[in-house]
């Protein structure tokens, strides 16, 4: 029985719902599996060849020796003519906003609003609070 993917390449009819570069991105994952498809990512298919995101280029070299057994993959899941070529490209990791925890540069900490309270408490970790601590002795002594 014939892949899906394979019958959906092949078909005209279905080029305006999706095309080459969407069918071939999504079945990358599939192709190289859990593993590898956490550090790269299929971005675009230019012409033939697929281009190929990874995290370092450590994994740029590691899936360039791998490149022609990724093609024999993909061609077996999509066709032989669609995919003939593998672009691996180094790109930094993308990070998603980050919600602020701490006291930022232009608020004081909670601790610095009363006259009484040690300003070493807004220190999180212990070893730097008992060296801040023991510095501040050594000034004021």
């Amino acid at each position: 029985m014939e892949q899906a993917s394979r019958i959906i390449a092949r078909s005209g009819g279905l080029s305006k719902v999706l095309d080459n570069e969407q069918i071939a991105c999504r079945a990358w994952a599939r192709v190289v599996g859990k593993r590898l498809a956490k550090y790269s990512r299929a971005a675009k298919l230019v012409r033939e060849r697929l281009v190929v995101e990874v995290d370092d280029n450590m994994w740029k070299q590691s899936l360039y020796g791998l490149r022609y057994q990724i093609l024999r993959k993909l061609s077996a899941a999509l066709g032989e003519d669609m995919v003939t070529d593998i672009e691996f490209r180094v790109m930094p990791a993308r990070f998603a906003a980050q919600r602020s925890t701490g006291a930022t540069l232009f608020e004081p900490a909670p601790a610095a609003n009363n006259a009484n309270a040690d300003e070493a408490e807004a220190i999180e970790d212990p070893g730097l609070r008992r060296i801040y601590r023991q510095a501040r002795r050594r000034e004021t002594a």
